[in-house]
């Protein structure tokens, strides 16, 4: 996602120890960096309806791509046009997309312990599955995409509908933890109730911080499963931490 500004900020805080009942990631920007795909995918409708992807660009990372349209195009806003779009980014861009570093390793340790965790995206289906498929990266059995709410990000539904198909691991009075790059992600993430890591991978330490996550790190490399308690709880260990120089 190339180079973020991060000057008078370093990673070196923590670790921290915490332990939550289920785990809720956001796909681009947390799971997969597919950046130059996007541009591309961008490039092709801005062609479409006749505006420049580098406009585009400024404010559509962590959004809905028919939210998007229905303020640039709204005569192109239907989920037809939407999934056409996007189930081509992983056929025609499939080397643009690497893994944010840790992530795989960060899913594998969940798995292993059998701790409940899904996906909860502004992607649509097609292009979440298609992504998932082209890296080789683990499907969850539950999946939440901009198909399954009516409001994209920063609206809560969508994390609230995570906890949901979740079940009783993340009902009421259960401690939930969202991984999110986007300021629109992160305050979803919080106004469902949940904690917050924010990654700093598309947006500056600024723009991050002020969305108001409770942890703040450069990538997954330094967030750590330890174990699950008897409780069910999985435990583990946030290091990198952001603080100012």
């Amino acid at each position: 996602m190339g180079s973020i500004d991060t000057a008078g900020y370093s990673f070196t805080a923590g670790p921290e120890t915490v332990s939550f009942d289920s785990f809720l990631f956001d796909m681009d920007g947390t799971i997969i960096d597919s950046t130059a795909a996007v541009e591309k995918h961008w490039e092709g409708i801005g062609n479409d309806i006749g505006v420049s992807p580098e406009i585009i660009l400024q404010t559509s990372h962590g959004r809905r791509t028919i939210d998007m349209l229905k303020i640039l195009a709204p005569e192109k806003a239907t989920w037809e046009y939407v999934q056409s779009r996007e189930a081509l980014l992983p056929k025609l861009y499939g080397s643009d997309a690497v893994e944010i570093p840790g992530a795989r390793s960060l899913l594998d340790s969940l798995i292993a312990l059998s701790a409940p965790w899904t996906i909860v995206t502004s992607g649509s289906l097609p292009l979440v599955s298609g992504w998932l498929k082209v890296l080789d990266l683990p499907i969850p059995e539950h999946l939440v995409t901009a198909e399954s709410v009516q409001n994209g990000k920063p609206d809560p539904a969508c994390y609230r509908l995570g906890r949901e198909k979740l079940g009783e691991s993340a009902g009421e009075g259960k401690e939930v933890l969202v991984f999110e790059d986007a300021p629109a992600g992160i305050e979803a993430g919080k106004a469902a109730g949940c904690r917050v890591v924010g990654l700093v991978t598309s947006h500056s330490v600024e723009e991050v911080l002020s969305a108001g996550p409770d942890w703040v790190v450069k990538d997954l490399t330094q967030v750590r499963i330890v174990r699950r308690e008897e409780d069910g709880r999985a435990v583990l260990e946030i290091g990198g931490l952001l603080v100012r120089n």
